[in-house]
């Protein structure tokens, strides 16, 4: 959606194909760092995205084995958004699809499902779409996947993924919340357990990580059981825990990590999670594919006016945002390494807070470097493809 409003707004025709009728999921990643907030800057679109209800985040405060661990202080940063706001996607990508209504060649086609590819000899020139009314065919100069991790694009393409892996799985639920209920703590960590709440006003959003492939054995201890976990850690959702009834109010999130060596063939390019697929450490993932979006669009947007890019000219994408993604992707497996697989491998043992936590605990000005990395990246990028006249 952000890609099609960048290339809208260049003058570039482009459709947005969304396979279901509304842009409302269960889960869909809605952390929004100040990287993307400076991108709706950029774009003239931050005063009314602010006024979409949203919470927002500048200390990251948690609890290891008991002991008080702050992670980050975004209020240290040198930049002009110095928090991270909470804002469910759906009204995110509602925002962008009525702002790019002033571009005559956005069109957004809801209920659309890309199901197949179309080739003209090596190069794509399209997609196969599934819609209400049967099969379509949309050709196109460009096809970029955006599909996600499961990507049916990237699969009809032949791409191949490298898999990196991770350690952990993650169930996803909602507690209710008290309008007097306030508390501080992002992250709890006990020996063999870790959760991550989010205040989101009316209701408290849960993450509990669980060993990979360890569901099945969750399920089997019983739902009273996990419950009771929960309490424990988080005492604070002792009274909204009752909106958890069964295992149907929650999701569990299967978490990967990977990547495409090649993100493109003649005529097709992948970006965000259809060519990197990111751990939900440090909730980053919208905020990568944000960042793929404007490189696409400042690289791409220009040689589109004159018809289908070369695969080297889409290439340059990769070129450009590779090195942000393998680094995400590198701290993001020291974290799981180092951190949460030694919390839920610990069993009964004590923890011990990790020397690295303690420093950044015990000297703040050390609280903007893990800020800075979460908020803004590697290598952020700024809005420079053009403004097409608008109608």
């Amino acid at each position: 959606m952000m890609l099609g409003y960048l290339l809208g707004r260049a003058g570039i025709e482009v459709v947005v194909l969304e396979k279901h009728a509304d842009f409302f999921r269960d889960f869909r990643g809605d952390t929004v760092h100040p990287s993307t907030l400076q991108v709706m800057d950029e774009l003239g679109l931050i005063d009314g995205f602010l006024k979409l209800p949203h919470q927002r985040l500048q200390k990251m405060d948690g609890l290891f084995g008991g002991t008080p661990v702050r992670i980050a202080d975004l209020s240290r940063l040198h930049t002009k958004y110095r928090f991270i706001a909470f804002m469910p996607q759906w009204d995110f990508l509602n925002f962008l699809r009525e702002a790019g209504r002033r571009f005559a060649s956005l069109e957004v086609m809801m209920s659309t499902e890309a199901v197949d590819l179309i080739r003209r000899g090596e190069t794509i020139a399209g997609v196969r779409a599934k819609t209400p009314d049967g099969l379509i065919d949309i050709e196109a100069d460009l096809t970029i996947a955006c599909d996600g991790r499961h990507s049916t694009v990237r699969q009809r393409a032949g791409l191949a993924v490298e898999e990196i892996g991770a350690p952990m799985d993650v169930l996803w639920f909602r507690a209710g919340r008290k309008a007097d209920e306030t508390e501080n703590v992002f992250a709890r960590v006990e020996p063999g357990k870790m959760m991550i709440t989010f205040d989101r006003g009316d209701y408290w959003q849960c993450a509990y990580v669980i060993g990979k492939g360890q569901y099945e054995a969750v399920k089997a201890r019983g739902l009273q059981a996990l419950l009771d976990d929960v309490v424990r850690m988080a005492p604070i959702l002792k009274a909204g825990i009752a909106d958890v009834k069964s295992f149907d109010d929650i999701r569990l999130l299967t978490v990967a990590i990977n990547r495409l060596p090649r993100w493109t063939r003649p005529g097709l390019l992948c970006i965000g999670d259809a060519a990197h697929a990111m751990s939900p450490v440090g909730g980053v993932g919208v905020n990568l594919a944000v960042q793929d979006a404007v490189a696409t669009a400042n690289l791409l947007a220009g040689k589109l006016q004159h018809g289908r890019p070369s695969e080297s000219e889409l290439d340059a994408v990769r070129r450009r945002r590779e090195f942000p993604v393998k680094m995400t992707q590198r701290m993001q497996v020291v974290v799981q390494n180092n951190i949460i697989s030694g919390a839920l491998q610990s069993g009964d043992r004590p923890l011990k807070v990790p020397l690295i936590v303690r420093l950044i605990t015990a000297l703040p000005w050390l609280q903007g470097i893990p800020a800075r990395l979460l908020a803004l990246g590697v290598r952020p990028e700024h809005v420079h493809s053009k403004v097409a006249s608008e109608s």
